[in-house]
């Protein structure tokens, strides 16, 4: 019985051995041993590399489908260059504008303020040569018994029923050189509907009255405003020179 069991047991051996050292045997890979940094070094060189070729890819794919990076870069910094300059030639082109406009809004006020000047030059010479003539008249003896005229008397609507009067008021002959003190009134034929009727400017209780009162020694140019009711509508105005409650001189006039 021993026997048999060493020779089991030896037939196992065997069969161990021949499946290790045998054809069936597995196979054995003898390799080079590398250190770990030389590892390291060769696959951060594949890395890059790897990532230099995408890159390359990417930029020629770029290239070929019309997306050049560079020279999109020189356009947009060209781009950026020739807006500056038009921004540049546009604040210096607005300076120009507003300087012309401001040259321009000076010589439209001094054309304007001139053209005013001139014309009230033209009126004030037309005046000064209606007074003349009516000057001349008067030294020709057309005064009066009194040697107080009016002349010149006008009329002129100053609109929401205010009227601006105008007259010259002359002294001559003996009392030439002695002053004329009195007052000034203005009666008026004033229409309003059907009715007519006088008033009489300034009115007894008139407290503006003082400023119909006149004072001169040869010749005064008088003017100022009145006004008359409203919807009313003046037909005629006499002027009349008082002193001591006494008409002088009158002159009326037809609206």
């Amino acid at each position: 019985m021993l026997g048999s069991f060493a020779s089991s047991r030896l037939a196992l051996i065997l069969r161990r051995l021949r499946g290790r050292f045998g054809i069936s045997a597995p196979r054995v890979a003898v390799r080079t041993h590398l250190p770990w940094y030389w590892r390291a070094v060769s696959v951060i060189l594949l890395s890059g590399a790897s990532l230099a070729l995408a890159g390359w890819i990417y930029d020629a794919g770029r290239q070929f489908a019309g997306f050049d990076r560079g020279a999109s870069e020189q356009e947009i910094s060209a781009m950026r260059e020739r807006i500056a300059k038009l921004e540049t030639e546009l604040e210096a082109a607005r300076k120009i504008a507003d300087a012309s406009e401001s040259r321009l809004r000076i010589d439209s006020t001094s054309q304007e303020r001139l053209a005013k000047q001139i014309s009230m030059l033209e009126d004030e010479n037309s005046r000064l040569k209606s007074d003349l003539a009516s000057f001349e008249s008067l030294a020709g003896g057309q005064a009066g018994s009194s040697g107080l005229a009016i002349s010149r008397l006008q009329i002129q609507p100053a609109g929401d029923g205010q009227y601006r009067y105008r007259l010259l008021l002359a002294q001559t002959g003996d009392k030439k050189d002695k002053e004329f003190n009195g007052m000034i009134q203005l009666v008026a034929t004033v229409q309003r509907g059907t009715e007519t009727a006088m008033i009489q400017l300034p009115a007894a209780d008139d407290p503006a009255a003082s400023q119909y009162r006149v004072s001169f020694r040869h010749f005064r140019r008088l003017e100022g405003i009145f006004r008359i009711a409203s919807g009313a509508r003046i037909q005629r105005v006499e002027a009349r020179l008082v002193q001591d409650g006494v008409v002088k001189a009158s002159q009326s006039v037809a609206l």
